[in-house]
């Protein structure tokens, strides 16, 4: 099967997630978003579902649409084995990927605290003080907790989840991807207490079919359009 993976062009974004188990994967898929005039084939797919998403992604399967990236990554992850088979398993991966969302979504929000509608500049005051807080509290409270998951004792070769690769892994990895791209600074200070999670970071970053999606063209730049936006006044 060749997916179709429904995404805007131009950022990484919450399609970044999707694309990097895909890759991992090694299966056939099309980014319509990068195709000629592929935002409006975006934006037609997206009016003409019969079970619409609310917004990209959305991929599609044969006769599936789907939407919402944890939901498409919960269907990947049990088809292409980036996901445990017991469905405690699989369901646990979810819950990560969930709470990754969560994380990402606070990520987003130091840019754009008051609405996504305004631009940046018109809530600079606002975002520094989201952006503040999110270094000073959310930001070790996310990565304490997936360290945390990483040193538990039932954990072996450095993955979230069981002795494999998941799902999880590689959107863990975009995560730190993205802190390090938005707050260097912050960063470079914080994440010395979580060496797990570095770790985690360089494996998947040196995995083969990561390897190579990484220094392709295919690999959008971050950018301060997407979700992770490098503004240095907010960078404290």
């Amino acid at each position: 099967m060749t997916y179709e993976l429904y995404y805007w062009p131009t950022i990484q974004g919450r399609g970044e997630f999707i694309r990097l188990a895909l890759e991992e994967a090694g299966v056939g898929y099309i980014d319509v978003g990068r195709q000629k005039n592929g935002a409006d084939k975006v934006a037609a797919a997206l009016a003409a579902q019969a079970t619409p998403a609310f917004a990209p992604p959305f991929l599609t399967a044969g006769a599936l649409t789907i939407g919402q990236t944890a939901n498409i990554l919960l269907y990947l992850g049990a088809r292409h084995g980036l996901a445990p088979r017991a469905e405690a398993g699989r369901l646990w991966v979810h819950q990560l990927q969930l709470t990754i969302a969560d994380l990402v979504n606070e990520a987003h929000d130091t840019h754009h605290p008051v609405g996504v509608s305004l631009y940046y500049e018109d809530q600079k005051k606002e975002a520094k003080r989201r952006a503040a807080d999110f270094i000073g509290n959310r930001i070790p409270k996310f990565l304490s907790y997936f360290e945390g998951v990483l040193q538990q004792p039932k954990r072996r070769g450095g993955f979230l989840v069981g002795t494999r690769l998941s799902y999880a892994d590689l959107s863990m990895f975009q995560v730190m991807e993205g802190l390090r791209y938005a707050f260097p600074k912050a960063m470079k200070r914080l994440e010395p207490d979580y060496p797990g999670l570095a770790a985690l970071h360089d494996h998947v970053a040196q995995r083969p079919n990561i390897a190579a999606y990484l220094a392709s063209k295919r690999r959008i730049a971050f950018n301060e359009d997407g979700i992770f936006r490098h503004y240095p006044e907010l960078d404290r």
